[in-house]
């Protein structure tokens, strides 16, 4: 009986329904070994050798795959068909040869399926195959890469920029990006234009819309009409006229379906419409393929298996008629710079299953799946069919013309069930239905406006729009666009706000640096050149070992240039970087960087010991003025060394915002040799900065607040502790005190719950049982009949499950708490066991029960 490893326990359960009892499934648990992050785990003096070491968390997984194999000695390597999949069982391979768990006569085989269906499981059955060494190559060296890049980079940042945390192959150039956009809006300089806009009336009373095109017998270009009072005159000449209709053209028009998702569009479509990060939505894509859902998620590719394409051409005439199917399938080719290893596109294993058959789903991945299949259906049906209508209105002298525009979808085609998102928002006149209106006739004016527009910078990145960025320049691949931007929020150099993405001032000074110091490195062309040699090594064309040598002899001379660097001189040369942003030009043409607190200080930029930066004046500490990276700020910046002064409190003691190790806060007063320790007072996780004023920090400074007498005895009282704002109740229990405590949600209650809230959170509180009360069963079935140890059957956050010792398995969907008896339970029970990888225990021994109740003699 062939021993099956995949990566997760989903996929496997999937899997073993699939294949039945004649194979042992297993999951591995992803990757199971791993480059230890220690000085020499690549050996740059040794050809590159790489020191690997099993995951503690692995070790049990790999136990329980060893422990198979002493039973059925055939090994089947069934990872996912990617470079990641190919590595994980490559490593398997080489994990279980060590522990000589495969033998030379154990035969080891490699099958790829790219949808976990029966068919594609049992047709990659009949075709094994070996490791491809080419793709676990591809991914030593990527591997490598980012090992030498991290562990040689990220020390110098730590030494030369404190308050930096690390630095990446690739996470470094996407944070390039995102710094330079935020460098665009700041650079921007906006600039003023005028539209007119007419309300028109036809002969037959019918309303539309005309925009001015020519003025003067000239066309208008966005900027001719600069100011109010150009606009004014273009108005007057407007309403001066008479206007009529001198040309009505309408034309036919197609609109063609969007291509099959692939990762990065996929990623973007789920954004734009559900507002889903690509982490979240990567993780929901996954559960659906290991479902058998969808197929493989993590693919460049957009082309179709024929079978999948006829089934998608049988399910439109199905649904929705013949006339929906193109006479032709629709054949798609990938526009990406770089296509990975041949993937087919995301889509349905199943044409004819919509999301309303998926009841069962949670919502995000109904919402999901239905997105995929609906994207996958509509790239295989009929063109929309539109009109398009743009109608000329003009004075007899020629001086003024409006023109009209407008569409009518003549057949929805594929538009019947989707449309593709936008990442903004665009205003399309195209949209807008026309009345009918002849060439010649008379046009009647109900209204002539002026509208005043600015030009906007760009847009600021949204996870979707910086992963198309990605993927138009060639950096990163399907397997690490989530990863990695999702590393640059947690490594708090990027901030997202309303789908947006934010440089932190840590972010910025990271990019500085970088671009400074190791400009090739975060290049966008270097980094999609390396990506191209990763794919070269992929497919047998490069030898991953000369691409490591190429690299490591250039990267390790400018790691060694930066070795006597001062963190004096970095400053000013990130200082000089970053000089038109952090220090603008004054209009009276003074010199931007002298103090205007003290008038002969010089601006520059400091670091505060909390990782932020500032600036502050050389002639500190005598000039104590500072400001924010981004401008001025009144009273200082919260980075600064004195934090932003709010006022003073009622004895005249200064109050002010700082940051700090852990977050921000305010203090009372500052820091003397009498008292070194001011009173202080964080600022709760959700509290919007911005709303902390004077009052609101005296609030916070009074803090723990005593809300009153508890109606059952004992104080009760909020106040800010490390896990957030709380109320706690305390009372006498045997002359000890007894506190118990409630959390509050809402960082702005702490400063204004009353009693009643209070006693509310406190008895939800202790009818949970406080902390560490043990949860009571809905149900006890008694002792385990083999091993001892009871079962119960428990409530739990995702629904009822069985208890037994540490074990805890799930009931399924269709089972009632009240109908689960003891021989289900055990059975539950074994089958979680195993799944975790655990042995069944051996029985208890009747002379182990109670060794104590033996007989006196």
């Amino acid at each position: 009986m062939p021993v099956v490893v995949v990566e997760s326990p989903a996929k496997a359960k999937t899997i073993n329904k699939y294949l039945g009892d004649d194979y042992t499934v297993l999951a591995s648990y992803g990757h199971v070994r791993d480059l230890p992050a220690k000085n020499g785990s690549v050996d740059t003096d040794n050809d590159f050798e790489m020191t690997w070491e099993v995951a503690s968390q692995s070790q049990k997984h790999i136990r329980a795959i060893v422990d198979a194999l002493k039973e059925d000695n055939s090994l089947i390597l069934a990872t996912d068909p990617d470079r990641e999949g190919e590595a994980i069982s490559w490593h398997l391979e080489e994990v279980l040869r060590k522990r000589k768990a495969i033998k030379k006569s154990t035969p080891v085989q490699r099958v790829v399926f790219n949808a976990i269906t029966k068919s594609a499981v049992t047709e990659a059955m009949k075709n094994p195959r070996e490791v491809d060494m080419e793709l676990v190559e591809a991914y030593l060296a990527r591997r490598a890469l980012d090992y030498l890049v991290g562990f040689n980079l990220s020390p110098v940042l730590w030494r030369k920029l404190p308050g930096a945390k690390s630095a990446g192959r690739v996470q470094s150039v996407c944070l390039r990006l995102i710094v330079e956009r935020e460098m665009e809006i700041e650079a921007f300089k906006n600039r003023e234009y005028w539209t007119v806009k007419a309300e028109l009336t036809t002969p037959r009373g019918q309303n539309f819309e005309g925009r001015l095109t020519i003025l003067g017998g000239s066309k208008l270009d966005k900027f001719d009409i600069g100011t109010a009072e150009a606009a004014e005159i273009a108005t007057a000449a407007v309403l001066s006229r008479d206007l009529s209709v001198t040309r009505v053209e309408a034309k036919p028009a197609n609109r063609n379906p969007s291509a099959p998702f692939m990762t990065s569009t996929l990623q973007q479509e789920a954004s734009r419409k559900f507002g889903m990060g690509a982490r979240q939505a990567m993780s929901t894509a996954q559960r659906l393929y290991e479902a058998g859902y969808i197929t493989y998620m993590r693919t460049d590719g957009i082309d179709m298996a024929p079978e999948a394409v006829t089934a998608a051409r049988d399910a439109i005439k199905g649904r929705y008629g013949a006339q929906y199917v193109p006479a032709k399938p629709r054949i798609y080719k990938n526009k990406a710079k770089n296509a990975q290893e041949a993937h087919e596109c995301i889509r349905p294993t199943d044409m004819t299953v919509d999301a309303s058959k998926l009841a069962r789903l949670e919502a995000d991945q109904r919402k999901l799946y239905d997105l995929i299949w609906k994207r996958t259906l509509s790239s295989q049906m009929a063109s929309a069919r539109l009109e398009r209508t743009s109608v000329d209105i003009g004075s007899a002298d020629g001086q003024v013309n409006l023109r009209a525009t407008g569409q009518v979808v003549l057949f929805d085609g594929f538009l019947r069930i989707y449309e593709e998102g936008r990442d903004d928002k665009v205003i399309d006149d195209d949209d807008k239905r026309l009345p009918q209106i002849a060439e010649g006739e008379a046009i009647a004016k109900k209204s002539v406006t002026p509208e005043q527009h600015f030009t906007q910078p760009p847009p600021r990145y949204t996870e979707a729009t910086l992963v198309k960025r990605m993927e138009e320049l060639g950096i990163g691949r399907p397997s690490t666009y989530a990863s990695v931007v999702t590393t640059i929020q947690t490594r708090e150099y990027v901030r997202k706000e309303s789908g947006r993405l934010h440089p932190e001032d840590k972010g910025r000074l990271v990019t500085a640096f970088l671009e400074n110091y190791f400009r090739k490195y975060v290049g966008y062309n270097f980094t999609a050149q390396l990506e191209e040699e990763l794919d070269d090594i992929s497919g047998g064309r490069e030898d991953y070992k000369v691409v490591l040598n190429r690299f490591w002899r250039d990267f390790s001379a400018a790691i060694a240039e930066t070795a006597d660097l001062r963190i004096t001189e970095v400053l000013e040369k990130i200082n000089e970087y970053l000089e038109p942003h952090l220090f603008p030009a004054n209009e009276d043409g003074s010199d931007p960087r002298i103090c205007k607190n003290c008038g002969n200080g010089r601006l520059s930029m400091r670091t505060a010991r909390s990782g932020g930066a500032f600036i502050g004046c050389s002639n500190y500490p005598e000039c104590r003025y500072t400001r924010p990276l981004a401008g001025e700020a009144e009273e200082g910046d919260i980075a600064g060394p004195d934090g932003k002064l709010l006022g003073e409190n009622p004895d005249g003691i200064p109050v002010s915002l700082r940051s700090g190790r852990f977050g921000p806060y305010v203090q009372l007063g500052v820091a003397t040799e009498e008292e070194p320790k001011p009173k202080r007072s964080s600022i709760p996780k959700g509290m919007d900065l911005g709303d902390v004023d004077l009052q609101k920090a005296l609030d916070l400074l009074s803090l723990p607040r005593l809300i009153g007498e508890h109606p059952e005895g004992g104080p009760v009282e909020a106040s800010i502790g490390r896990f957030g704002p709380y109320v706690m109740h305390t009372t006498q229990v045997d002359g000890k005190a007894k506190k118990l405590y409630a959390n509050i949600k809402d960082p702005a209650e702490v400063l204004i719950i009353g009693m009643n809230r209070a006693v509310e959170l406190l008895a939800e509180k202790a009818a949970r049982g406080g902390r560490g009360a043990a949860a009571k069963p809905i149900r006890e079935l008694g002792e385990h009949p083999e091993h001892g140890g009871a079962i119960n059957v428990m409530a739990g956050r995702y629904g009822p499950y069985v208890k037994w010792e540490k074990i805890n398995a799930t009931l399924p969907r269709d089972m009632e708490p009240e109908s689960v008896t003891m021989e289900i339970a055990v059975e539950l029970v074994d089958a979680k066991a195993a799944s975790k990888g655990k042995k069944k225990p051996a029985k208890k021994k009747a002379a182990k029960k109670k060794p104590a109740a033996k007989k006196a003699e």
